[in-house]
């Protein structure tokens, strides 16, 4: 028991770096309105992203392993939910910074 509110507390923990990742843009000019590559690279993303894949990806294995609850399972299904969306946001940025496009400009 002692063990699944430590997990809980970690994932309400990591949600600001969670919402971070998920709504950062991949172009920071494209999100200005300007038309150009971002030669940054997707840092900015990976920084926020990396953490919460890794405790959001593991907080739905072990919250799924431990389904004799509805909570977990619903918990479970929500950790999935955020993954899924920062592993999107992440995968974006990373094809924006070795799209062709990019690649070309930022040489």
């Amino acid at each position: 028991m002692r063990g699944m509110l430590v997990l809980y507390l970690a994932l309400i923990a990591a949600l600001p770096v969670a919402l971070m990742a998920a709504v950062l843009p991949v172009n920071t000019y494209r999100a200005q309105g300007i038309e150009a590559p971002d030669c940054d690279g997707p840092i900015s993303v990976l920084f926020f992203a990396l953490p919460a894949l890794l405790i959001y990806g593991a907080g739905a294995i072990l919250l799924y392993r431990k389904r004799k609850r509805r909570f977990h399972l619903a918990v479970s299904l929500c950790c999935l939910l955020v993954f899924c969306t920062v592993g999107w946001n992440a995968a974006a940025a990373l094809r924006e910074s070795y799209g062709p496009a990019s690649v070309e400009a930022c040489a």
